[in-house]
């Protein structure tokens, strides 16, 4: 055993355990408490796993779940940014690459190339693990709310212009599962979940 390498490996798993705490906007199924970044990233990955039948092209699984696990650990430094905070989306962007270069500057040089890599794969939508792993990270949180009564919606007075906005990658990676998430918005403007016009 290199015992240099696993140190750094050891420290990094112990990095990702932080992503525990960092509590986002959405909250668990039912009326739950909030739920954490591990959970959702947990979350994303199981359903990559379940729902890649509808993803628009053939995709490598292991790598998109991959990308689901590792895609929000930047947010160990950088913190949750709400996706309708438009002051924290201004600045979302360096504070995650500052975040990036520290945290997978933990492990050893090729494992932290082969993560920093699929990280910005996936902030760039490069491949077709990208883009159904994006939008999975849009509809996961919708589902959410979905099951929530639009419970979040409310509390953040969210227009439908802004939840369509953030959904239109969603069709990058799925066009069904896209249409699914119009029909979810639609319904809740309806029931005056979501508002539709501010």
């Amino acid at each position: 055993m290199d015992e240099k390498r696993f140190e750094k490996q050891l420290q990094f798993i112990l990095e990702l355990d932080k992503e525990k705490n960092i509590l986002r906007q959405t909250h668990l199924s039912g009326h739950g408490r909030r739920e954490n970044d591990a959970e959702h990233a947990w979350h994303m990955a199981a359903m990559i796993y379940l729902l890649r039948e509808y993803a628009n092209e053939e995709i490598d699984l292991a790598k998109a779940m991959m990308m689901a696990l590792i895609h929000d650990v930047v947010e160990i430094d950088a913190g949750d940014t709400y996706a309708y905070d438009e002051e924290g989306l201004a600045t979302q962007k360096e504070r995650e690459e500052k975040a990036a270069d520290r945290i997978f500057g933990l492990l050893p040089e090729d494992q932290r190339d082969d993560l920093r890599n699929l990280f910005e794969e996936f902030e760039d939508y490069a491949t077709p693990e990208a883009r159904f792993a994006r939008s999975m990270d849009n509809f996961q949180p919708l589902l959410l709310n979905d099951s929530n009564d639009g419970g979040d919606w409310k509390t953040h007075d969210v227009c439908r212009a802004q939840i369509e906005k953030r959904h239109e990658t969603t069709e990058r990676g799925s066009k069904e599962i896209a249409e699914y998430a119009m029909q979810l918005i639609d319904k809740h403007v309806k029931k005056g979940n979501i508002v539709e016009k501010k």
